[in-house]
């Protein structure tokens, strides 16, 4: 467990500073500032870092302009990140140029125009397009194992060798079948399930209702790495949040499962890692 703990250090200590700079945006002047633009099912993240990439200014907002992983609500989308970026400037004071975008794995030729154009739609200069996974292993440093990012509407497996992504997979299945589930059992409207199940008070209780459903998961991990020598599982993404979801990966893939202290914004921050001054 040591060498887990090890591992997370740079990547719990990010996500930490990240969490103080939402609150509290850090306004000394940069030459230049990197923004990661996350398009997810339930959230949109910007995740802003200044020339040394730390960390300076964050927002997200709930949203639904993103359907498994796929960008439904073009003109949405781009309202939503305009508006972040907006806010975020003028905390800053600052114009915010640069910015970075990912995808889920194997979404590249359907959707990477789509989450381009958001991007640019809402004033940014894109410079790097990347696979999500990639993306989280720039704050996850992981060598070899699988990173999972299980988002609101898919969950996508990434197979690492040598630092290197070799295999991408992803498939419909996420925090938006959680609050199905929860909706269902508990009968309130999709959206008090979803609220729900974010509360952290809530997550022992829901363990039990939602097993089948982490069990499915679990399933769609197995699938997609049981021809390449995985020995750990790295969880990202905000379904992950959920307390105890680890446990029954790891019971029913039979393999060490494990999360950062903050799974939600893992990916958005390793997306501003991956912006330079490079457009695209």
């Amino acid at each position: 467990m040591e060498t887990v703990n090890s591992t997370f250090q740079y990547c719990d200590q990010l996500v930490r500073d990240f969490e103080k700079v939402v609150t509290t945006p850090i306004l000394n002047k940069s030459s230049v500032y990197y923004t990661g633009v996350d398009l997810g099912t339930a959230y949109i993240v910007l995740a802003v870092l200044d020339e040394n990439y730390q960390p300076v200014a964050g927002a997200y907002r709930f949203a639904s302009v993103v359907k498994d992983g796929m960008v439904v609500d073009y003109i949405g989308a781009i309202r939503i990140v305009k508006e972040l970026k907006q806010e975020i400037e003028e905390k800053l004071g600052t114009e915010l140029i640069y910015a970075a975008a990912a995808l889920p794995p194997g979404t590249n030729s359907l959707d990477s125009g789509a989450i381009r154009h958001v991007v640019q739609g809402a004033g940014f200069e894109i410079t790097n397009v990347l696979d999500e996974p990639t993306a989280a292993n720039a704050v996850l440093k992981i060598k070899d194992g699988a990173i999972v990012d299980i988002g609101g509407g898919t969950t996508g497996t990434a197979i690492l060798k040598d630092g290197k992504v070799i295999h991408v997979d992803d498939e419909p299945t996420g925090g938006t079948h959680f609050s199905l589930v929860i909706s269902g059992a508990y009968k309130m409207s999709f959206e008090d399930a979803d609220q729900y199940k974010r509360d952290f008070k809530n997550h022992r209780e829901l363990i039990p209702v939602l097993r089948p459903v982490i069990e499915k998961v679990s399933s769609i991990i197995s699938r997609h790495i049981h021809e390449y020598p995985v020995k750990e599982i790295y969880l990202v993404g905000g379904t992950c949040c959920l307390e105890g979801i680890e446990d029954i990966i790891a019971k029913q893939t039979n393999l060490p499962t494990y999360k950062p202290q903050n799974p939600m914004f893992v990916t958005p921050l390793g997306i501003a890692l991956n912006c330079t001054q490079e457009i695209l």
